[in-house]
């Protein structure tokens, strides 16, 4: 995947923000390259902030579902992949509803129509935004609310006429068009 400038077609990838998000996720490759037992390097995990703070993408699989890496946000180039049993899929679906505070998106893919139904109910809280077998970045901007969930945000879904009952405060009015004779009611009597 070729980085560098973006002024240009030739980059498919562009560098980190600044030095300290690029510093922030340098520390998540130092802190997998420092647990070879938790962690294994699928493909990339090389940085390079001489020119620029541009991290390879990477893919890392973890062998604890529960891990620093998978549980926080990194906000960089970097996927941790923790490989599931079959067997354990209801499991792993509370794995992922239990693992991070965080909750921005979610996404399942999946050909079985029962394992996305119930991932999307198990999941419920788990994401502002749910993606069933689409890519849980890029929503349409003034056609698709987002907005996170947990510590990701407010889930108001900025971008929509959702956004909108965040700025109003909402009156209700009642109006009777039969008069009162008394001002006491029939029960107290």
């Amino acid at each position: 995947m070729p980085m560098g400038r973006i002024d240009g077609l030739e980059s498919l990838m562009g560098a980190i923000i600044d030095q300290p998000a690029f510093d922030n996720v340098v520390r998540y490759l130092e802190y997998a390259k420092g647990h070879p037992e938790e962690y294994t390097f699928v493909v990339g995990g090389e940085y390079d902030g001489s020119k620029g703070w541009f991290v390879r993408p990477t893919v890392i699989r973890t062998n604890d579902p529960q891990g620093k890496l998978i549980s926080e946000e990194i906000f960089g180039p970097v996927l941790t992949v923790y490989v599931y049993p079959d067997s354990k899929y209801g499991e792993t679906l509370e794995l992922c509803d239990a693992t991070s505070p965080y909750g921005l998106t979610g996404a399942v893919f999946s050909r079985d129509v029962y394992a996305t139904t119930l991932a999307e109910a198990r999941l419920r809280w788990s994401a502002g935004n749910f993606y069933i077998n689409d890519k849980p970045t890029g929503a349409i901007v003034a056609r698709q609310p987002f907005g996170g969930a947990r510590r990701s945000g407010t889930n108001d879904k900025a971008g929509s006429i959702l956004n909108v009952l965040r700025w109003l405060s909402p009156r209700n009015i009642k109006e009777t068009e039969v008069l009162p004779d008394d001002w006491r009611r029939p029960f107290m009597g």
